[in-house]
């Protein structure tokens, strides 16, 4: 049989083949956010980096346009009915993406807080262990939604009718039957919430001396105190606590009663479930602070009694398989669970132990293996969030996919990069293109290629500075090149402590009966591996009575009409000073309110819904994208209308603010903060949803300075930051420390660690192998001992 030679040349032609042609990426032209008309070639099937300070635009180009674009190609492929169930994407600012493949993107986005969802049961973790445990459990309860906390048990029975023909109809009985795993006391949760009364009312008034302790409940309100005084059911004269037992059910409980208040039709019905109805109910982020505060006073979680915590019913914690129920299973640390079910043995079903056995392995080998499956996901860090959406692409057969990864280096611990970098490395080595944003030298250093974005932040960058190789990068000129290789120093003298913070008997999660002192009014670093511990120390075992302003990691919540003018509460001065100055009411200034452009409502844009396609945002012709109305753009301050003000960067607004006839004191004080923590270049009228997840820390970093807490606890506050930006970052922490409050900062990076005051080291492993408090002491002394990994790493890095 001969070979089909082509268009005659040879069968085996040394000319490369034109499919071989389409090895980069190639972005011509691209314009999202600040992004300056920005033209590269990425290589295919390598490794690349994406570097460059806060704000230069990285995430733009990375996530915004190549990733963004493809995403968009992919659904296109679906047919209109799918496309209309699918999020719609609208088409990148750029006039060229060529060489696309299908992207993977694995962000730093936090899972879902919602209570029913876990490690488990965001991976497929959970689902197969149902499986294993209806095949193999003893006594066999039933299916696997039998052994699931989010399947409910039901069972219904009545008459149905059959149709049969054109005349016949059968009315027959019919039953249906679901077994579920739920526990039914706390409906999968875990924990059932119990309201605090003591935080409602002082028993000892009555209603009419006031007695109720809810925010906003005043004594002249019809529709809250009114009702409950003039219902009828209640003597408001009398003291709660002498309420007759009936007196007290219809108190705190009655189903709701038309009642009849001054002439006036009203619902009365009980305070436990009004308070559920008007506070509970309500998502507790976008609370102002003072309801907030009350809502964590009045509410306490505790753990179910029926079922221990578990979320199971009894019936799915009763069958065992070699002893060991479900929730044995999913309550195990992740390793020692890989351990028990290499050691089940059952050919029948031989293809699912193996697929649960590699899920586990992949969290292990991730660094993750010291969680549980039934760890809330609402309670991972970003960084484990991020690793934990990896799980699925480690075993994967795929090939030549772009993943995109957002700084995977977050939460990990000096000792558990190179692990990281070598599962970047496996994945390109499978033929996959790997696109990485990141700031750590150590895993900027395995790079084929790095794109280096800048050179400023904001309107100061979205240009490319560099291309080409680690080792080009250090030798160029840019700032990235410049700090790849900064390294701080120990500390020559440390601050003496004002007083301790102690700690005692703390056994949060894996905290083993932890003693500890913590120094006041100094800079203290709490470090360890990922898992040791150190969250639930800081966050778990603190003193409530100790003023402790805490800055996580959590997403700031707000609309796209939120930006940090009015997250700050820098936009109340402001009007108020366009106010002054105009003689008009504040209100005209706020594009929220009476100073809208009432063609888009103060959105800028109108938005048009296309259905199964993206939705077009285009700018408002009335107020041509300014937001407000033309009158009100006739009012100045200093020159300047209002929407020209929310134009501004922090630090043209800070020098704006500063003198002349736009000094206002207030404002200027909140942009000096601003400016302190690193936000310089956000302008002031910037959507909140636009932050990366570092500057959204340092956001709400700014807010808290202006609290009087004696105590701030910082969440890993280096996430985000490029190399340059740590030196501002650690003279902010002297800056505050200096002035009198004490510092706590959770943190991996090695040039915090050295500038600290004090250490706190928790280990020696993470889970079960950590819990324990392995080193406290001064920087120098960690360096000297080197006891402990985080000891050789520090020293490894300060060059001791």
């Amino acid at each position: 049989m001969s070979k089909a030679t082509g268009t005659g040349t040879g069968a085996r032609s040394s000319a490369p083949h034109g499919a071989d042609s389409h090895d980069v990426i190639r972005v011509h032209g691209a314009r999202e956010n600040n992004l300056k008309d920005v033209s590269i070639e990425i290589p295919k099937r390598r490794l690349t980096v994406f570097t460059g300070v806060s704000g230069s635009g990285k995430s733009s180009l990375v996530f915004n346009t190549i990733a963004a674009e493809s995403q968009r190609l992919i659904n296109e492929t679906y047919s209109t009915f799918v496309q209309g169930f699918m999020p719609t994407l609208a088409r990148p600012e750029v006039d060229v993406l060529d060489g696309l493949t299908t992207v993977i993107t694995v962000d730093q986005q936090r899972m879902g807080a919602d209570p029913r969802s876990t490690v488990g049961t965001a991976t497929d973790a959970n689902a197969m262990l149902r499986i294993l445990f209806s095949r193999l459990g003893k006594p066999h309860i039933g299916p696997p939604s039998a052994y699931s906390f989010n399947t409910a048990t039901v069972r219904a029975s009545g008459g149905i009718t059959v149709e049969r023909g054109a005349a016949k109809t059968k009315t027959v009985k019919a039953t249906y039957n679901r077994t579920g795993g739920m526990c039914t006391h706390c409906e999968g949760r875990g924990k059932v919430s119990d309201i605090d009364l003591t935080q409602l009312y002082d028993d000892s008034k009555s209603i009419a001396e006031g007695a109720f302790t809810i925010p906003g409940w005043k004594s002249d309100n019809v529709w809250t105190v009114g009702i409950y005084a003039e219902s009828g059911f209640l003597d408001p004269n009398k003291p709660i606590r002498r309420y007759t037992k009936k007196e007290m059910q219809d108190f705190l409980y009655r189903e709701p009663t038309k009642v009849k208040v001054n002439g006036v039709n009203l619902t009365y019905e009980g305070l436990i479930p009004k308070i559920q109805k008007s506070f509970l109910s309500k998502d507790k982020e976008a609370m102002q602070p003072h309801i907030r505060a009350f809502v964590e006073r009045a509410v306490t979680f505790t753990t179910c009694p029926e079922c221990d915590g578990t979320r199971l019913s009894e019936g799915a914690r009763s069958s065992k398989i070699k002893r060991i129920s479900i929730a044995d299973a999913c309550a195990m640390e992740i390793r020692d669970l890989a351990e028990w079910v290499r050691g089940l043995e059952e050919p029948s079903v031989a293809p699912l132990l193996s697929a649960l056995q590699q899920t586990l392995d992949s969290f292990v080998e991730i660094g993750l293996g010291y969680l549980a499956l039934d760890r809330p996901a609402g309670t991972l860090s970003g960084g484990e969030a991020q690793r934990v959406k990896m799980i699925r692409h480690l075993g994967s057969a795929l090939t030549d996919v772009t993943y995109v990864f957002d700084e995977p280096t977050i939460g990990l611990h000096p000792h558990d990069i190179q692990r990281m970098n070598d599962l970047l490395l496996r994945l390109r080595d499978k033929g996959n293109t790997v696109l990485v944003v990141e700031h750590k030298p150590e895993a900027i250093a395995i790079a084929d290629h790095v794109v280096d974005l800048g050179p400023g932040a904001g309107t100061a960058g979205g240009t490319v500075c560099f291309e080409g190789t680690v080792e080009d990068l250090r030798a160029g000129d840019t700032i990235t090149g410049r700090h790849l290789d900064d390294r701080a120093t120990l500390k020559e003298t440390v601050r003496e402590p004002a007083g301790t913070l102690e700690i005692r008997g703390a056994t949060a999660n894996n905290l083993r009966d932890v003693d500890v002192d913590i120094p006041l009014g100094a800079l203290v670093v709490i470090t360890g591996v990922a898992g040791s511990g150190k969250s639930s120390l800081v966050h778990g075992s603190i003193p409530a009575r100790e003023q402790v302003v805490s800055v996580d990691q959590t997403p700031i919540r707000g609309s796209r009409r939120s930006n940090p003018a009015t997250y700050t509460g820098l936009l109340d001065p402001i009007r108020k000073a366009f106010a002054k100055v105009n003689g008009v009411k504040p209100a005209l200034f706020s594009a929220n309110s009476e100073g809208a452009c009432p063609t888009c409502n103060g959105a800028g844009v109108i938005y048009t819904d296309l259905a199964m396609m993206a939705g077009v945002a285009t700018p408002c012709e009335d107020c041509e994208g300014k937001r407000f109305q033309a009158e009100v753009l006739e009012y100045k301050l200093g020159g300047r209308d209002i929407s020209e003000v929310l134009a501004m960067s922090v630090n043209e607004a800070e020098e704006f603010f500063g003198a002349g006839e736009a000094h206002t004191p207030a404002a200027h004080k909140i942009l000096d903060r601003l400016a302190d923590v690193g936000l310089g270049y956000l302008t002031l009228g910037q959507p909140l949803t636009t932050l990366s997840g570092g500057e959204r820390q340092r956001l709400k970093l700014a807010t808290h300075m202006s609290e009087k807490g004696g105590v701030y606890v910082l969440d890993e506050p280096t996430t985000g930051l490029h190399l340059a930006d740590v030196e501002n970052l650690l003279g902010l922490l002297d800056r505050l420390v200096d002035s009198g409050k004490s510092v706590i900062v959770i943190e991996h990076h090695q040039a915090v660690m050295a500038h600290a005051d004090w250490i706190i080291d928790l280990g020696p492993g993470a889970g079960h192998d950590g819990g324990k408090v392995v080193f406290e002491g001064t920087p120098a002394d960690l360096v000297a001992k080197r006891s402990t990994l985080t000891g050789e790493h520090l020293a490894a890095y300060v060059g001791a």
